[in-house]
């Protein structure tokens, strides 16, 4: 479950001599600026806890990707190697939520006992995790910003730290009902905006219905301005929510209200623009499909990536990775080489560079693993009616 000093040293070597202060030689920029698209499956640890091969969470400077392989906290260096993340004693999985462009890592680690969790910080080549928060549920790793603020959930508090030591406290937006808590942190940008999802969910005696539903919150840089509560399509079914999913550097957020009944399965893109006081437009769905989730935006190309989905009685049985460029309708991913023709992708990162990284499927075959498809918009296609 963790890899000898030496493999750590030789993956912080790798990685130091791809990220340097001074940026890449020359001949590394021309080479870089002859983009091969590639969809590449990469490497999984040879064991733990899942059988899941693995997802691509997070996208770094030159090359590296951040996620988990077979339910283990993992990094893919450049070289596109596999690395275990060393976990303390006391945790039996967990996951790269993020990384930043200087190598700074977040994520969340659980143990199996009472699914409690602890979020950390990583960098490549350190003997293990620094530990932010105690072990408790309603706990988990939200981002990283290039500043070096990780925001994430403690024990069901908003928290933002620095440097690893607590900073602030993200409090509920004023204009929203007193029983609204925050559940999750989905996004910080380059100015320190921090996103999340805020729950509203209280009786209302006097029209003899349950109201609960989720809504985006956007907390503006330094808490010098009080947060804003964006605005949703529903409020009035407790069926129905909204989710936030990530903001770029320009303060555009994109997540998707999601209606889970019985065997209604639907889910509906949504993009807020500042300054947050309209609802949020709706992207056209991928051709072909009944569902778009929209799951991360690049930090400033405003391309956004995501999971088309067609469920079949209630189960999400036709999923392809998503590719918006911003404009006009989604397109979708391919395959690696030598897929069968049944399969699911997902897409759940994208980079300033125009990688994706996500998860692969082979159902005929029974295989999966984390994926990274380079010069993304290069490959994205449009799939036939």
């Amino acid at each position: 479950m963790t890899r000898s000093m030496s493999a750590a040293a030789v993956a912080a070597a790798v990685l130091a001599g791809l990220v340097t202060a001074a940026g890449p030689a020359p001949a590394a920029q021309a080479a870089a600026s002859v983009c091969a698209p590639e969809a590449v499956r990469l490497p999984s640890l040879p064991d733990g806890p899942w059988s899941d091969a693995g997802s691509v969470e997070g996208l770094g400077a030159a090359g590296l990707s951040v996620g988990r392989s077979r339910g283990l906290p993992a990094y893919w260096t450049a070289d596109r190697e596999v690395h275990a993340v060393p976990m303390p004693a006391g945790f039996q999985s967990g996951v790269v939520a993020d990384v930043n462009a200087k190598g700074l890592m977040t994520g969340t680690l659980e143990r199996t006992a009472d699914s409690a969790r602890a979020v950390f910080t990583y960098r490549a080549g350190d003997a293990t995790v620094r530990l932010l928060t105690g072990t408790a549920t309603r706990t988990g790793a939200g981002e990283v910003s290039d500043a070096g603020h990780v925001v994430g959930m403690d024990a069901g508090t908003a928290k933002e730290w620095v440097n690893g030591a607590f900073v602030r406290e993200l409090p509920v937006p004023a204009d929203a009902h007193p029983d609204t808590r925050i559940v999750s942190l989905d996004g910080i940008n380059k100015r320190g905006d921090v996103l999340g999802t805020a729950q509203t969910r209280y009786d209302d005696l006097e029209n003899d219905r349950i109201v609960d539903f989720t809504f985006p919150v956007v907390w503006p840089a330094g808490g010098g301005y009080p947060p804003y509560s964006l605005p949703v399509w529903t409020e009035s079914d407790w069926t129905v929510g909204t989710q936030a999913t990530g903001i770029d550097d320009k303060g555009r957020v994109v997540g998707f209200e999601q209606e889970n009944h019985r065997d209604v399965r639907r889910r509906t893109p949504a993009v807020w623009k500042k300054p947050y006081d309209a609802l949020p437009f709706s992207p056209a769905l991928v051709t072909g499909y009944e569902n778009l989730i929209l799951d991360a935006i690049s930090p400033t190309t405003n391309v956004t990536v995501g999971t088309a989905v067609t469920s079949v009685e209630g189960y999400a049985r036709y999923v392809r990775a998503a590719y918006w460029p911003g404009t006009g309708a989604p397109l979708v991913l391919p395959d690696p080489v030598g897929a069968s023709s049944d399969t699911n992708t997902e897409a759940h990162a994208v980079s300033d560079d125009d990688r994706v990284g996500g998860s692969f499927r082979d159902l005929t075959a029974g295989t999966s693993s984390a994926m990274i498809w380079t010069c993304a918009g290069k490959q994205a296609y449009a799939p036939k009616k």
